[in-house]
């Protein structure tokens, strides 16, 4: 009679354990963290840069700049590229973890069976256990655990996003620079072209009697710095070739087909308000779920201080023809508790608690790293579009000038008005101004690629999961 009353007693003060287990404290919201980790940085209404703040950012940047070639590119990169492969076995090792610091919560079994033989035949000593164990739970060590594991998985896989949307840009900037490259090689080739024809000129007029040596010397000078130029060009358009090779995983030998002209510029972004900003981008909800799992670590260590209590169950069943076994009913059960309390380790488990801390403090400072980071790409990028967009126009009317200045010079140097440099620095002249829209036509490009993921929307028509 007194065994089924121990048991009642057991199941009775477990329950009253678990009952009176403490809750688990929740970390900090996203309003709290960033009143904690920003108290320095206020988001304004609207942006400093401008914009338009009226709408909210669309999805599937990607097609906005219509160029089929390149979002082909881009799906390529997503399925090969080596980088982003890292990031999603990161995913698979994330969610697997968060298995390991569940499993606790439940019940683990065991099963051991021995089987013994005699000589000269016969049974021996034969043996079957199982085992059943199970850790009451009641400060919450396991569950703040399985907590961290949680926020931890969900950081990875906000991080395998953002690598996802980083990607799409990268390769989109380095399509547009290795058009850029070819550009720039097509503008050296009609400098070099001018520059050939100004040395025969020149050499005309030095056989006719009208020019010099010197002057024949100059545009042979200018021929042979327009050849090294486009050698130049040559090897940084092979070099912008490779780079977009790599990102898609293929072999970098510089010889992908790419356009023989920049796509037009999209048109203007709406773009939001600054504190959307943190709520939307990856990396930044990446930090924020770090915070969480740090905190949730912090709950661990100081729980790890408190006593184990555990819950254990038995069957088995023992036989033998060699030994005599004691007369009992065969198979047997049992069942009983155990507690284990840390009195001293050398102050192991407070120093733990004290790391916790710490990590929680840099998870923090690095999520307003993150976030202040966050707001300064899009001031960037914005100010950058701004300021390109007026660059350009201004270059425009640059060229068209240099073109009628390089034009007189030419016909003042063929009836001897002027002398060959003059020719030349106008030709200069239009080549840099040629160049530079070219460049700035490129930059305006990356830069709205550079808002667009600064903004943190999706390069996809419909958003997906970190997932795989």
């Amino acid at each position: 009679m007194r065994a089924p009353h121990s048991r009642r007693w057991v199941l009775s003060a477990s329950c009253a354990l678990v009952v009176a287990g403490c809750a688990l404290q929740s970390p900090p919201t996203t309003a709290d963290l960033q009143r904690d980790a920003l108290p320095h940085t206020a988001p304004p209404s609207a942006w400093k840069a401008g914009g338009n703040s009226a709408a909210p950012l669309p999805e599937a940047w990607l097609a906005s700049f219509g160029d089929p070639a390149l979002t082909a590119l881009v799906a390529e990169a997503l399925a090969y590229n080596a980088n982003l492969q890292v990031a999603a076995a990161r995913v698979e090792q994330a969610a697997a973890a968060l298995q390991v610091a569940s499993s606790p919560m439940l019940p683990s079994l065991g099963l051991l069976g021995t089987y013994s033989g005699k000589s000269g035949g016969g049974g021996g000593l034969n043996a079957l256990f199982l085992n059943a164990s199970l850790e009451l739970d009641v400060w919450g060590r396991l569950r703040y655990g399985e907590a961290a594991a949680g926020a931890q998985s969900q950081a990875v896989q906000a991080d395998y996003a953002y690598a996802r949307q980083s990607l799409a840009a990268m390769v989109a900037k380095s399509w547009f620079l290795a058009i850029e490259a070819g550009l720039q090689r097509s503008l050296i080739d009609d400098a070099l072209r001018s520059a050939q024809e100004l040395h025969r000129v020149a050499q005309d007029r030095f056989r006719v009697g009208i020019g010099d040596e010197q002057a024949v010397a100059e545009a042979a000078a200018n021929v042979g710095s327009y050849r090294d130029a486009l050698r130049q060009s040559v090897q940084a358009r092979a070099e912008a070739l490779r780079a977009l090779e790599l990102l898609l995983g293929r072999y970098p030998a510089a010889e992908i087909a790419v356009a023989s002209r920049l796509t037009a510029m999209p048109p203007p972004v709406p773009i939001g308000v600054p504190s959307d900003l943190l709520e939307r981008r990856p990396d930044v909800i990446a930090a924020e779920r770090r915070v969480a799992a740090s905190f949730n670590r912090v709950g661990e260590a100081k729980a790890a201080r408190l006593p184990r209590i555990s819950l254990s169950a038995s069957v088995s069943a023992i036989s033998s023809d060699v030994v005599v076994l004691q007369d009992r009913s065969n198979p047997g059960y049992g069942f009983g508790a155990s507690l284990f309390a840390p009195l001293y380790q050398g102050g192991a488990l407070q120093a733990q608690v004290e790391v916790r801390n710490a990590e929680q403090k840099q998870a923090m400072a690095d999520y307003a790293r993150i976030a202040q980071r966050s707001f300064s790409d899009v001031e960037n990028a914005l100010a950058a579009d701004f300021a390109l967009r007026d660059r350009e126009t201004i270059l425009a009317q640059n060229i068209a000038d240099n073109e009628r200045a390089l034009e007189l010079a030419q016909i003042q140097f063929r009836v001897g008005k002027v002398d060959l440099r003059a020719v030349e620095q106008r030709q200069l002249a239009l080549y840099a101004a040629r160049a530079s829209r070219v460049r700035v036509q490129t930059e305006a490009l990356a830069q709205r690629t550079n808002l667009y993921l600064a903004l943190g929307g999706s390069f996809e028509a419909v958003s997906t999961t970190a997932s795989r």
